[in-house]
């Protein structure tokens, strides 16, 4: 069985676009959640950075 993907390529500014929302979005998550004074958003946050590594104190 052969099965056909088809691809469809994106132009510079449409990759642009991805890569600014994927980037404000992942600050938002990381800093705006982190330094949130809700405990438990903030606690979700600090858990996630150090998961992945991110030095956070």
């Amino acid at each position: 069985m052969t099965t056909f993907v088809q691809s469809r390529s994106i132009s510079s500014s449409q990759r642009l676009a991805i890569g600014a929302l994927a980037f404000f979005l992942g600050t938002f998550l990381v800093y705006g959640v982190g330094l949130s004074q809700d405990v438990r958003m903030h606690n979700a946050a600090h858990d996630t950075r150090h998961a992945i590594g991110f030095p956070c104190h």
